[in-house]
């Protein structure tokens, strides 16, 4: 198999068009032309190539008033009359070329789904199609791969570490599935989610990596930086293409899955998958770093859409006035208590501030403090320091009264 990435070669010679030969529809168009119209509907109705769900042997002999055994013997002769034609080979070509390429980079398996949206992602008449018709390319793919690239390539769904994927017909997975045993016991034993710079990391200080890092140290031809992360967050794309077979691990494991924002951990973590509406008022908190209004945090849940249920402002504000994690830092505001942030109003939080310092302070250091743990504005925190029957001055400097403490 040539070395050379074939879509390096179309990119550096500026022959976009060339990449039209990537689209599995066109192909598959091509290649029906060479059967019956009842073969076409059966393999069109049967793997989904029109678009909608796989039908049922059931549903296509009531069409064609035929038993589903009958359905059943169509299918099979028809796939291998494909497989039997002297030109399939000028069809799927550059396509099986691509496919070994990646797979190739990615340590020969790689996640069913990965691999499918990164193949129409170089279909050119493809990108920024809408769903329904890169749902309906997968399937074209999907079919091309399983049916007609079966010598290259292998559709596995009974290994015990990894989703439905796809792996190179040659390749063996028992380092791979090593390396994901420790790594599954690692993270359990770490208990916090990952960013993809830190979880690359820590797979590369693992011993089974040190024991296989030859079988997982591939060449690196193919930028598919186009195709990570999502409006949510950016992926670290120079850290994932120079390390494929890691990121392809990651993308294949049944137990580790990719949050909304970016983080890996364990799939049943409530950071992972948030199966309440305080898990994702959590989770927006997190990632936003910094304290939000109660209905910006409703927004940005229904704009995450991390299950496709609605959330209403009304609905989160009492998660956020309930729970003790979250602290009204301002008017409608909230942030997470363990970003230093107190509850109680300006005056309390002056008093508590003196009261930790064991000493008098200025007020730009009072200042300075508050607005670590309060969203106020200054003129808030000053007005509240001339109140006389809670605060002293002197020298510049502000301590509790001391009728206060009596």
């Amino acid at each position: 198999m040539d070395n050379i990435s074939i879509l390096d070669q179309i990119i550096n010679n500026q022959k976009a068009e060339e990449v039209a030969n990537l689209d599995a529809v066109m192909i598959i168009n091509n290649l029906f032309g060479e059967l019956s119209d009842r073969e076409r509907d059966v393999l069109i109705r049967r793997h989904g190539l029109h678009g909608d769900t796989k039908e049922t042997l059931e549903s296509i002999g009531s069409a064609h008033n035929l038993t589903r055994e009958r359905i059943r013997q169509i299918e099979t002769s028809s796939v291998k009359k494909l497989q039997s034609l002297d030109n399939l080979d000028e069809y799927v070509s550059g396509l099986k070329k691509v496919i070994y390429q990646l797979m190739e980079e990615h340590g020969g398996l790689m996640e069913k789904e990965y691999l499918l949206e990164l193949l129409v992602s170089f279909s050119a008449s493809n990108i920024n199609t809408e769903d329904e018709n890169r749902d309906k390319h997968k399937n074209y793919l999907n079919f091309l791969i399983t049916k007609l690239l079966h010598q290259e390539f292998e559709e596995v769904n009974n290994l015990k570490h990894f989703k439905e994927s796809y792996k190179l017909k040659h390749q063996t997975l028992d380092h791979m599935e090593e390396l994901a045993e420790e790594l599954l016991n690692t993270i359990k034993e770490v208990k916090k989610i990952h960013t993809t710079e830190n979880i690359i990391k820590l797979i590369t200080e693992l011993g089974s990596y040190d024991k296989h890092k030859e079988k997982l140290n591939r060449e690196n031809t193919i930028d598919i930086s186009h195709v990570l992360g999502s409006e949510h967050f950016t992926e670290a794309a120079d850290l994932v293409n120079d390390n494929k077979p890691l990121y392809s691990l990651l993308k294949a494991f049944r137990r580790i899955e990719q949050n909304n924002f970016g983080h890996w951990g364990i799939n049943n973590w409530r950071e992972i998958k948030p199966k309440t509406i305080n898990d994702k008022i959590y989770l927006v908190l997190k990632h936003s770093g910094k304290p939000m209004h109660f209905s910006k945090i409703a927004d940005r849940i229904n704009e995450v859409n991390f299950d496709n249920k609605i959330a209403n402002a009304a609905t989160v504000h009492n998660e956020l006035i309930l729970d003790s994690k979250y602290v009204l830092v301002g008017r409608g505001l909230y942030g997470l208590k363990d970003w230093g942030y107190k509850s109680g109003n300006v005056l309390d939080v002056i008093e508590e501030i003196l009261e930790e310092a064991g000493g008098p302070l200025t007020r730009d250091e009072l200042i300075d403090r508050v607005l670590k743990r309060r969203l106020v504005k200054k003129a808030t925190i000053i007005l509240a320091l001339m109140n006389k029957d809670k605060f002293s001055k002197i020298d510049g400097r502000y301590f509790v009264s001391k009728k206060e403490n009596m």
